[in-house]
């Protein structure tokens, strides 16, 4: 692990309890939408946050696994001075340059936005380097990278994703047939804002499951995960079949905006 500072690695009791206060009350929420006896996985979004409130959570009683980030080099950070057992997850929109050192972070549990086939080959390269090097033969024995494929379930052009019929289908079977050192593990949508903020069913998750269902009819395999809902609207997910959720701001409260926690330089670097 790389050194970090001892003023971003500081647990303070205070705000350790907040974290665990309100993770436990997401989790909470998420059992009692949650009708049947599936496992529901819960990302803890820390993007902009300090490393120190990842170890609080994870280093707690009841210890946190899964964390979300969406920025590349914030994660390569993170990833690299804190514990190798965190389980990464990237959350956010993928550039196809930016795949390949993404794929060699060794804790890189999943990426959850894979929207081109592009993208799913430079992910297998990254991956298939890290796997030949000998300090990462064990990655070879997991099944390989997991990845949701990021389908535009509301149509809106300013939205990433594949479209919903075969160019969703046919992302799928390339990543099941051309890239061993990655794994289909299932679906995500965003969906539109004004959905998520309409309350009762919402028609981005309808859609998603619809999805789902007609592409794991043609291509088989292992059932397909269902990856929908954020903070405004994770119990709806649940109720209506999401197989994990992503909170941020109901975990770690509100973030400050990422100009005041990332220097300039990484800024652009990122936009490249």
């Amino acid at each position: 692990m790389a050194s970090p500072s001892e003023d971003e690695m500081h647990i303070k009791p205070q705000r350790a309890k907040q974290l665990i206060d309100n993770i436990s009350q997401v989790t909470r929420s998420i059992k009692a939408a949650n009708k049947t006896s599936r496992e529901i996985r819960l990302i803890a979004v820390s993007k902009l946050k300090p490393p120190a409130d990842v170890l609080a959570l994870h280093t707690a009683s009841a210890p946190h696994f899964h964390f979300g980030e969406n920025y590349l080099q914030e994660l390569q950070h993170k990833a690299s001075i804190l514990p190798s057992t965190i389980r990464w997850h990237f959350i956010g929109a993928l550039q196809t340059n930016k795949c390949r050192p993404l794929a060699e972070i060794p804790n890189l549990w999943c990426v959850e936005s894979v929207d081109t086939t592009k993208k799913a080959d430079q992910l297998e390269k990254g991956r298939r380097e890290l796997c030949e090097r000998d300090e990462a033969r064990e990655l070879q024995k997991e099944g390989g990278l997991r990845v949701f494929v990021q389908v535009n379930t509301s149509g809106e052009d300013a939205k990433s994703g594949a479209e919903s019929g075969d160019e969703t289908l046919e992302l799928c079977r390339h990543i099941r047939e051309k890239t061993p050192h990655l794994k289909l593990a299932g679906l995500m949508t965003i969906g539109a804002i004004a959905r998520r903020q309409e309350g009762g069913e919402n028609e981005d998750f309808v859609r998603l499951r619809e999805v789902r269902d007609e592409v794991q009819g043609k291509i088989g395999g292992d059932i397909l995960e269902l990856s929908m809902g954020m903070s405004a609207d994770y119990e709806i997910a649940v109720q209506m079949g999401s197989d994990e959720v992503r909170v941020g701001t109901g975990i770690f409260g509100e973030r400050p905006k990422r100009e005041d926690k990332v220097a300039k330089g990484d800024v652009e670097k990122e936009k490249g």
